[in-house]
């Protein structure tokens, strides 16, 4: 029934998905290793919150961005110190008592990222605070971003979500579990985008290695703020500890265009922004 719906336009197949098992590198492949990650927590402050799951699968893949097989899984839970609201439970399904008792194995963590070149996150401006916050493993690694380092729009899927992504690489899964998150992306990152005809990793891969440039709109006219986010600037309300003001990341190549914008459209002289480069291996840091 599933071929012959596939078989016409009018219908598309969604099939559940199930994770790949892991498997053995041919002897003297040239392998590289990367890690997807997923936490999920008792709310959205990365200073203060905490995380109850942890998942990761680590991944082989080749130079050129195909996913060769799954290596290993990490799944684990981890009490916290407050209980879970029930708001949490809901979007997540985690339970005070699915969690009661159990604690992060932090050598285990560090011991399964170790050979990893790059970590992976659907949100890394998320997941990468709590991490590093929990293990310094995490501050030393490169790290790349699945939802915003791929403009999904602009290679024909529907959003960034998730569950977007992966409906349109043709499956369902069970949302917001940590290692089936996981799962997931490593699906989506291993479909063959039509503009490029390469995987999805491989241009994740290329963004993430290009240094960009956080510039810092401080003091810019209230009234221009408008202008500011048609620009694609976004506001920072300054309790990170990060400056109460608009910016914005942009490639390397375009800062003497974006120098010129701010002096011409915004503060009408010769400023100075405050500036940051920016790489794979502070990107989306809380040190940043």
């Amino acid at each position: 029934m599933a071929q012959a719906l596939g078989r016409s336009s009018d219908y598309r197949v969604l099939r559940r998905l199930v994770a790949r098992a892991p498997y053995t590198p041919a002897v003297g492949q040239d392998v590289k290793t990367g890690i997807l990650l997923d936490t999920e927590t008792t709310g959205l402050d990365h200073a203060k919150d905490e995380i109850i799951e942890l998942g990761m699968v680590k991944f082989d893949y080749t130079a050129d961005g195909r996913i060769l097989g799954v290596r290993d899984v990490f799944s684990a839970f981890n009490e916290p110190t407050v209980p879970i609201h029930a708001d949490i439970t809901a979007i997540t399904g985690i339970t005070n008592e699915m969690v009661a008792g159990h604690r992060f194995d932090d050598a285990a963590v560090a011991a399964f990222v170790g050979d990893g070149l790059i970590t992976i996150a659907h949100n890394s401006a998320f997941d990468r605070k709590f991490t590093e916050r929990y293990w310094p493993v995490f501050e030393g690694m490169a790290w790349g971003c699945s939802a915003t380092e791929i403009d999904w729009r602009k290679h024909g899927f529907a959003g960034a979500q998730l569950g977007y992504l992966l409906n349109g690489a043709g499956y369902f899964h069970h949302a917001h579990r940590a290692v089936d998150d996981c799962h997931a992306l490593l699906e989506i990152l291993d479909v063959t985008l039509p503009t490029t005809g390469a995987p999805a990793l491989a241009l994740l891969l290329e963004t993430a290695r290009k240094p960009t440039v956080r510039i810092w709109a401080e003091q810019s006219p209230f009234e221009l703020k408008d202008t500011l986010k048609k620009r694609g600037y976004r506001w920072n309300d300054g309790s990170d500890g990060r400056p109460k003001s608009w910016f914005r990341d942009i490639d390397e190549t375009a800062y003497d265009d974006e120098i010129a914008f701010l002096r011409a459209e915004i503060y009408m002289r010769d400023v100075e922004p405050s500036v940051q480069r920016l790489t794979a291996f502070n990107r989306f840091s809380s040190r940043i």
